[in-house]
């Protein structure tokens, strides 16, 4: 059986290379000149900007695709583990260290407030719970009701209903603390005030088996796959973006017969796996007739993520006071999360993800110079912001704090520079609204409410990357390819 997938993300790879490997004809189709997806890399003036994502979680979802096809991980990219996880600093000067050492841990929870020791126990066993009930839902699919019926009672026992930040703070009382222990949700497009509360296995998941980092960027982690998807014979096409979903109605049911690129040509498949964004893709590559399901309205009124502005940048200096990864807090956080998603206003003051990679792999600059960049939340393009105006004047309030709280004369040391916002997320990479990862993840739009890995609408259709079940993030884009795969071939 001939299948075509759309899209070289995390998503598109783990499922090309699962199918491909179970002894289907398998070709990727990608629009840019490079794979990756969101994990695009940007080369230039000597440095390498991955241009995301940069944490890697569950690093035995990426063994299991090489040991699947009897490789070795070891023999296409090395993956060595972080510490700190995270430095998280506060504007009053104050920094935790958030790693997986348990004791140190504790001790830093002690420092702040040592009265949040006894709540922080608490919190981490009942994490545990929800790890060991939540991870279980993420490589399973969720096409029927009775799927979503299985698991309501987990659901309910674990008062899924609550978001991560009430979880958190029903058992830490220090401001700071609440702050460390409830960020994750924006790292996979969620609101830490209403995304559902099973997003708190993040934590269990990093205190267990650690944050990693692919030497060479996560790029290098993107060209092994593709590597291991070539060595076991399937092939890939660059600069090949695709306009239509070709459709045969003959049979009274729709059947996805493979795709038209945007050059005209037509390549032939029985399955079609698209890991385009999905409410875009819906929108744009299935004409409305055939969609009963994924309708406009429906697709309208969906909520989605934010979006991201990102500066990557090279310094002609180091810094070596800064971690590989930095979460520097602004002096509001709930409020000014609610004008990121709710108020869809762009604020003067932000939060940011600061990355510096050079501080575990050298060779991603030139020598004595350091590889960057910085990510600040904003607004999907539903605020009417004019990115064309704003863009310069938010990357130099940006540069402009980091000069002054972290990085003395930054502004001297920029010897190379590149941005994205919304407008690239729109327009580049297709995602509706310009959202950075799709669908929001909050409770009813998770599982059986989130868009679904096989499409309702046409058959031979199915879905991955962070917009459909189970969602963001490493460890759920892979788990979507995971979950086709094991569909397509049942």
């Amino acid at each position: 059986m001939k299948v075509i997938v759309i899209g070289s993300g995390f998503g598109g790879l783990t499922a090309a290379i699962r199918l491909q490997a179970k002894g289907y004809d398998v070709e990727i189709v990608e629009k840019r000149d490079k794979p990756g997806g969101r994990a695009y890399v940007y080369e230039q003036d000597g440095f390498v900007f991955d241009g995301g994502p940069t944490i890697i979680t569950a690093p035995w979802l990426i063994h299991e695709l090489f040991e699947l096809c009897g490789k070795k991980t070891d023999d296409y990219v090395k993956i060595v583990p972080i510490d700190p996880f995270y430095n998280v600093r506060f504007q009053d000067g104050t920094v935790f260290r958030y790693n997986g050492k348990r004791e140190e841990v504790i001790e830093q929870i002690r420092s702040f407030n040592p009265a949040d020791v006894k709540g922080y126990e608490r919190f981490y066993a009942k994490t545990a719970a929800i790890f060991r009930a939540g991870f279980n839902l993420i490589d399973q699919p969720f096409t029927h009701l009775t799927d979503m019926l299985k698991v309501l009672p987990d659901l309910i026992k674990l008062r899924s209903d609550r978001s991560v930040a009430a979880f958190v703070n029903s058992h830490i009382k220090d401001p700071r603390l609440r702050q460390v222990f409830s960020f994750h949700p924006l790292l996979v497009g969620g609101n830490p005030f209403q995304t559902t509360s099973i997003y708190a296995l993040i934590h269990k998941l990093e205190q267990e088996w650690g944050v990693w980092f692919a030497m060479g960027g996560t790029g290098a982690l993107v060209k092994a796959l593709v590597q291991l998807f070539k060595d076991i014979g399937g092939t890939i096409r660059y600069d090949s973006e695709v306009a239509q979903l070709l459709i045969d109605d003959t049979s009274g049911k729709p059947l996805a017969k493979g795709v038209r690129l945007a050059n005209g040509e037509t390549i032939s498949s029985d399955v079609v796996v698209c890991n385009a964004d999905v409410a875009q893709a819906y929108l744009s590559l299935v004409p409305k007739t055939y969609r009963k399901h994924n309708t406009d309205a429906k697709i309208s009124k969906m909520r989605y993520s934010m979006s991201l502005f990102v500066m990557y940048f090279g310094t002609d200096r180091q810094y070596p006071d800064i971690a590989h990864h930095e979460i520097l807090m602004g002096p509001r956080y709930k409020e000014l999360v609610e004008d990121i998603f709710t108020r869809k206003h762009l604020a003067d003051d932000f939060s940011l993800y600061l990355h510096r990679p050079t501080a575990t792999d050298p060779s991603l600059a030139p020598s004595g110079c350091d590889s960057w960049y910085v990510l600040s939340p904003v607004p999907h393009l539903a605020s009417e912001t004019d990115w064309n105006v704003m863009r310069k004047v938010y990357r130099d309030r940006i540069v402009s704090e980091l000069e002054r709280r972290y990085m003395p004369d930054l502004s001297k040391h920029i010897v190379s520079e590149h941005i994205i916002d919304p407008l690239h997320f729109r327009d580049t990479l297709n995602s509706y609204l310009g959202s950075a990862f799709s669908v929001e993840p909050i409770l009813l739009q998770s599982a059986w409410w989130r868009p679904h890995n096989k499409s309702e609408d046409i058959e031979g259709l199915y879905f991955v990357g962070a917009g459909t079940h189970p969602g963001a993030g490493l460890p759920g884009v892979m788990s979507s390819g995971t979950i086709a795969a094991r569909m397509i071939s049942a």
